[in-house]
């Protein structure tokens, strides 16, 4: 993989040419193998044939969450999404499974080389090559990014040690006794391997990490974030997108401008999260995807929940598959609406880590005593701040949230150490009174 991949330069009416083929042919399929598609789209009076144009898509219904765990639960263990034999399963992943029931996703022996493929295309495009040493810090207990890492830079030749999301001092013994130059986990891992590192006298910015890529978390397209992560680590930070159903999706280049959709595998649409209608590019909105060419079980306008921005604009790199500016902004649910503005956690942990400057932990409470009481909905945020002392950082905090995000805010400074770590995703938005939510000591 010595240039560019071929597709990833193409132009934008060959990238869509390429995508109505593909989405042809898979429906086709779809309709012959899929007996859950086959009996929506019947119930719907809808044939592939319908297809005429991409946008004809927007006349099927999403696919959620919720309508594949019912499938898990009517056929299982499989579901009914199902498109090749069971034999034909080369890999099964799951889901968290917080309804306590792990959903599985399949994929065939070409889905893994797809996979791959995908993953070395987007160390590629961030300055990875043969040689280099690439520590995979991604979870390998369940969670599917684990493997997916150590897929794409095996392919595409660097030396691989999958090291997985424990053993902090192993981590960071590792790194430095075997050059590390690659690494790939989630923002909060790393930062917590940083904050490690100094408490041992260690600086990982001494270290031969060159690149840093980041996933599972929004963190990696939020400035303070990716700056702190690069400061720390005196490594460049990439943002790589994706979700269990999707791996990868998106992934950042050298350029730093945005997550390139991998439009090759999926097409993309960016909806409202209420009408469900598609939105301008350069407007947020929630993203819908479909397998162009997976096997096992595709999935057809699959609402990711995801709220990004779409710019189709050519990038630097010279890539021209459209890309994800800032990101994953936040989660259509988990987005808060506060007197008519709506605030992602992203957002606020922007603000954070600017003003508090250091690797604090944070988290937004959801308190009923900063809530309308007519409506229900938050008047204000609540937010629970690491810092050795309250004082003027609280009201510098709380003035920097009105001014950036024209919200007001209650800041409780807690004790460092006070908040919950963790070595997979953090945990941002809680409420207040939950039984997993402890309560914290504030400081005057």
């Amino acid at each position: 993989m010595e240039t560019l991949h071929d597709c990833e330069t193409w132009s934008p009416e060959r990238i869509r040419d390429h995508q109505l083929d593909l989405l042809r042919t898979q429906l086709t399929r779809l309709h012959g193998t899929s007996r859950h598609y086959r009996r929506r789209w019947d119930d719907l009076g809808w044939h592939p044939a319908d297809l005429r144009d991409l946008d004809d898509l927007a006349a099927l219904p999403v696919t959620d969450k919720a309508g594949y765990q019912q499938a898990i639960d009517d056929h299982p263990p499989y579901g009914d999404f199902l498109a090749v034999p069971r034999e034909d399963i080369a890999r099964l992943h799951f889901s968290s499974g917080t309804t306590g029931v792990p959903t599985p996703v399949a994929w065939t022996g070409r889905d893994l080389d797809r996979w791959a493929d995908l993953y070395a295309r987007a160390a590629y495009s961030q300055g990875v090559r043969p040689g280099d040493v690439y520590q995979c810090l991604f979870s390998f207990a369940w969670f599917v990014g684990g493997l997916g890492g150590t897929l794409g830079y095996t392919r595409l030749g660097a030396t691989v040690i999958p090291a997985g999301s424990g053993d902090t001092e192993r981590q960071l013994e590792t790194i430095f006794r075997y050059g590390t130059t690659a690494v790939g986990g989630t923002p909060s891992f790393l930062l917590h391997l940083a904050d490690r590192a100094r408490d041992l006298g260690w600086s990982l910015a001494d270290s031969a990490v060159e690149h840093v890529m980041v996933g599972g978390e929004p963190g990696g397209q939020v400035p303070a974030t990716r700056a702190l992560i690069e400061r720390e680590w005196g490594a460049r930070c990439y943002d790589g997108y994706g979700c269990l159903e999707f791996q990868p999706t998106a992934w950042e280049c050298a350029a730093q401008a945005g997550g390139h959709l991998a439009e090759d595998f999926a097409y993309a649409e960016v909806v409202d999260p209420v009408t469900r209608t598609p939105v301008p590019d350069g407007e947020p909105g929630v993203l819908v995807l479909t397998h162009l060419d997976k096997q096992a079980c595709p999935l057809v306008r699959w609402w990711t929940g995801d709220v990004v921005v779409r710019d189709r604009a050519r990038c630097d790199c010279g890539r021209t598959h459209a890309r994800l500016v800032g990101g994953v902004r936040g989660r259509a649910d988990d987005m808060l609406v506060v007197r008519g503005v709506n605030v992602f956690p992203s957002a606020v942990e922007n603000v954070v880590r600017r003003v508090v400057g250091d690797l604090a932990e944070f988290r937004i409470v959801i308190d009923p005593a900063l809530a309308d009481p007519a409506t229900g909905y938050p008047t204000g945020l609540r937010l629970q701040v690491e810092a050795v002392a309250g004082g003027e950082l609280r009201g510098r905090l709380a003035a920097a949230l009105r001014a950036d995000l024209a919200v007001r805010a209650v800041i409780d400074i807690v004790a460092p150490g006070e908040l919950p770590r963790t070595t997979h995703k953090a945990r941002r938005v809680v409420r207040a009174g939950e039984p997993d939510v402890p309560e914290v000591h504030r400081v005057p």
